[in-house]
């Protein structure tokens, strides 16, 4: 849940310009980042345990391992993802619970980790969301010594 509560101050506080910004050396943006780790996390737990997801397909598709940035997101974008960071924890947190996640599929991520059980996903998604606060981090430095240079934000869009 912390986590997911970081993910949203970030949709919060920064402008669209920010999100949407890919620096120099960069592939991605901040918001890319935090829509890959929600696509990940539903495919993790929801997707390999033969359940649906609870964002639409149209949405893993589009930040799923291998994808990138295609356009710039609108406040729309942002606040569809602010809807969902919390509200899929708090769901996922049900669905435990009531045993939902029984059958699962295993999977072995790019790190050769293999997720066998919803118990492994779910360590597993923590992991996965912690590499991504560091790039979101790293996007934030960047942008940020481009600001204090009065420099225009750089995008590859």
């Amino acid at each position: 849940m912390k986590n997911h509560e970081i993910l949203t101050s970030y949709l919060e506080d920064l402008s669209l310009e920010e999100l949407n910004a890919i620096p120099e050396d960069f592939n991605n943006n901040i918001f890319w980042n935090i829509a890959h780790t929600l696509a990940h996390q539903q495919m993790y737990v929801y997707v390999f345990s033969g359940q649906t997801p609870l964002i639409s397909e149209e949405w893993i598709t589009n930040y799923k391992k291998g994808t990138k940035p295609t356009k710039n997101v609108d406040k729309m974008d942002v606040e569809y993802l602010k809807s969902k960071l919390i509200p899929a924890i708090n769901q996922t947190k049900i669905d435990l619970h009531n045993g939902l996640f029984k059958n699962y599929q295993p999977y072995t991520a790019n790190s050769g980790s293999t997720l066998k059980n919803i118990e492994e996903a779910i360590i597993f998604n923590n992991f996965h969301e912690g590499i991504h606060h560091g790039a979101i981090s790293g996007l934030k430095r960047a942008i940020n010594a481009r600001k204090e240079k009065r420099l225009p934000l750089v995008s590859g869009l």
